[in-house]
């Protein structure tokens, strides 16, 4: 029992960014009608802000230390972060060890420039162009887009630490009655999960609850009449693109203590959020986010050892497999729309 309970925090953890990539690519595909293969990319620009924003915050200046002498008897150069000497050892110590959930605030506007950028400078321009297309040029963008972070940032993992008070684990078994210690599971993963479950409610209570959001959906199921009631639906569904390049990239900020940023991480997230967005449904905000966490439970539970003695290499292939029999058994996926996708 344990170890089943493990395996879903595990799965519930990957599923959470599988869940949050593929909302934000069936926001696109469901406003705009673009497919769209640099989502992956706006993934790991997010993973880079909270990069960023720690480089930012660590910059130094050198300054001579009296107190501290070499094994010459010199005094020591001692490298200062610029934020410590504007507020201080404490409160700069404290700005920095928390860079990662300020960045967050960092990452929003960029992410949302970078939204409107890509859609107004270059997706608006494949809108009615066939699927091939859009695919072969945001494919084309994403890979223009790692390799300029490969250029600035270079080719190795760069650590990104979560603050020290979630560097701990969560004791699952002792909550749950088991033995202490059975069941132990890192802060920080819980952390993902619930800011997971936070932006997925907030869209969906954004999309559902708002004026915005109710002309958006509308808009979704109607495009021309909504644009016959003098309403410049073009203009909101950019807005749709930024929210979701945005959704894509505070999800690669939370991701950054969990999986070290690194220029390819994006394409490693990439085809399998297509895989979760297929097999929820082209154009099912839902069914994307269903689809998200129920893979991402049953990749865990097919790494465990148990099933891999058995099956051996399963893990690599069980979310195509499970693909493969959905879309045998339901062609438009689990919560697909008539008609998307069927032209």
């Amino acid at each position: 029992m344990d170890a089943i309970i493990l395996q879903i925090l595990n799965g519930l953890d990957k599923g959470s960014a599988y869940a949050l990539i593929a909302l934000g690519l069936t926001l696109i595909f469901g406003t705009l009608g673009v497919v769209n293969f640099a989502h992956g990319a706006l993934f790991m620009l997010g993973a880079f802000c909270a990069v960023t924003l720690n480089k930012l915050l660590t910059l130094s200046f050198i300054t001579i230390d009296e107190t501290q002498k070499d094994f010459l008897g010199n005094p020591l150069k001692v490298e200062t972060p610029y934020i410590e000497g504007w507020f201080g050892p404490e409160v700069a110590g404290t700005v920095i060890e928390w860079s990662v959930p300020l960045a967050i605030l960092f990452a929003i506007p960029i992410m949302i420039l970078v939204g409107l950028v890509m859609e107004r400078g270059l997706i608006k321009y494949f809108y009615k162009r066939p699927h091939a297309d859009q695919i072969l040029v945001t494919f084309g963008l994403a890979i223009v887009l790692q390799e300029i972070i490969k250029y600035f940032y270079g080719a190795n993992p760069i650590p990104t630490p979560a603050p020290s008070a979630f560097s701990g684990s969560f004791d699952f078994g002792a909550l749950l009655g088991f033995d202490p210690g059975t069941i132990i599971y890192p802060y920080w993963r819980l952390v993902y999960f619930g800011f997971a479950a936070v932006v997925i409610a907030g869209v969906f209570a954004f999309l559902r609850y708002t004026t915005f959001g109710m002309v958006v959906r509308a808009g979704m199921a109607d495009r021309e009449t909504v644009g016959l009631l003098g309403i410049n639906i073009d203009k909101r569904f950019t807005i749709m693109f930024a929210l979701a390049a945005c959704v894509a990239g505070l999800a690669g900020v939370m991701y950054a203590p969990i999986n070290s940023p690194n220029y390819h991480m994006g394409m490693d997230f990439l085809v399998l959020s297509f895989v979760v967005v297929v097999v929820g449904g082209m154009g099912s905000l839902g069914g994307a986010v269903a689809a998200g966490f129920l893979l991402g439970v049953l990749e865990s539970f097919a790494s465990m050892s148990q099933v891999l003695n058995v099956l051996p290499g399963i893990n690599q292939i069980i979310i195509y497999l499970v693909a493969i029999i959905v879309l045998l058994t339901r062609p438009r996926g689990l919560m697909g729309r008539k008609g998307v996708m069927e032209d």
